[in-house]
């Protein structure tokens, strides 16, 4: 398609609610099985753990008391660790029910001693397919829970960096601090998604100006739907941390939200890009139609001109075409008919006649300029 990918949006399987009952927590049947990686850090050491053992990571919390610790999930295909986790933490069940029901908005809920946040992670998979799934973290005094749909462990691998350098304020400024900095990391791949769509975009205007097919239409379809789903992402994403900085709660210090006045402004930055691109995708469109459209009418003043050109002729065709008899049954000249049928070389004189028509009227057209508007 000539440099033009096609995006396809890949569905996922989620997790079902009717006939669910208070408190029961269901996995989708395609869910990915769960990856546990545990950072357990503070300002002089950062103790890592990894692999598919809850058990081994409760472990490492009990050892590492003065610490803070950031566990992460990935794939929510085990029931089972989640309600063990909000055993362990003493988490609603309505919270789990939310983590493992992969369609919330995003959004930020306080509790009595913990807080609950989702947000939308939105991005182009190898195949070119939009991908959305949900990122849910739990927020308590000294950890936090992060809980991943997909099984992309290399999302976060500059909040890790950052962890292993032990620069900044990532490992002094608590959980609240680390949240900001998922949510952060969240927002930028937005913009990494959207200069994706803006590729996309410049390649259907080249595209369109050297020939303007249906392919155009349906990529620019494709990529306004594609807009639509970041834009449910973004919007509720704003509000969601427009409630982190309102919050009174412990979790969010003072500190964490001058940061996150900074993820504000980016999620404006984001949606301003969003509403742009989308209106880029609208004119994309409006310009294709207008082009087919102007197109039609060239092809339909050529027809005109030809049916023009030959109504004239078609008229003295016709006129000697009705072959009157000469002569009655009798042999008599039948008066008031036309002579001309019966003239030598006649047949030459009306082809001439006819191209002469056909002539002056090219002829005029051409004075008139019609034929440099085709």
């Amino acid at each position: 398609m000539n440099g033009v990918k096609r995006l396809r949006f890949k569905k996922h399987k989620r997790a079902g609610q009717v006939g669910d009952r208070p408190g029961m927590i269901r996995i989708a049947e395609d869910a990915l099985k769960p990856i546990i990686s545990a950072y357990s850090y503070n300002k002089d050491e950062l103790v890592t753990c990894e692999g598919r053992d809850i058990k081994a990571v409760l472990k490492q919390l009990d050892k590492c008391d003065n610490h803070t610790h950031w566990i992460k999930i990935n794939g929510l295909g085990d029931a089972g660790l989640i309600e063990q986790i909000g055993e362990h933490c003493q988490i609603n069940s309505l919270v789990l029910e939310d983590i493992a029901n992969t369609h919330q908005r995003p959004k930020f809920d306080e509790y009595d001693d913990y807080a609950f946040c989702t947000s939308r992670i939105v991005y182009f998979n190898h195949d070119n397919e939009i991908i959305n799934c949900q990122f849910s973290a739990i927020i308590k005094n000294n950890i936090i829970i992060s809980f991943e749909e997909d099984h992309n462990e290399n999302r976060f691998e500059a909040v890790k960096a950052r962890l292993k350098a032990g620069k900044g304020s990532i490992r002094t400024d608590g959980p609240g601090y680390m949240c900001y900095a998922l949510t952060d990391t969240i927002i930028d791949n937005y913009f990494v998604l959207l200069a994706e769509i803006g590729d996309h975009l410049d390649a259907l205007e080249d595209k369109l100006y050297q020939s303007a097919d249906k392919s155009i239409m349906f990529n620019a379809q494709q990529l306004k739907r594609t807009l639509i789903v970041v834009r449910r992402a973004s919007w509720p994403e704003r509000d969601k941390i427009n409630d982190m900085i309102r919050s009174e709660s412990p979790l969010v210090t003072p500190e964490v939200k001058l940061y996150l006045r900074d993820a504000y402004d980016h999620c404006i930055q984001a949606m301003d890009l969003i509403e742009n691109y989308k209106e880029v995708t609208s004119s994309i469109i409006d310009l294709y139609l207008s082009m087919v459209s102007n197109r039609m009418n060239e092809i339909m003043k050529v027809l005109t001109i030809i049916s023009v050109i030959f109504i004239p002729l078609t008229f003295i065709a016709g006129i000697y075409g009705m072959n009157f008899s000469r002569q009655d049954d009798k042999g008599h000249i039948i008066a008031d008919n036309m002579p001309e049928l019966y003239w030598h070389h006649g047949y030459i004189y009306a082809i001439v006649f006819m191209l002469l028509i056909a002539v002056i009227q090219v002829f005029v057209f051409w004075k008139k300029g019609w034929f440099n508007r085709l």
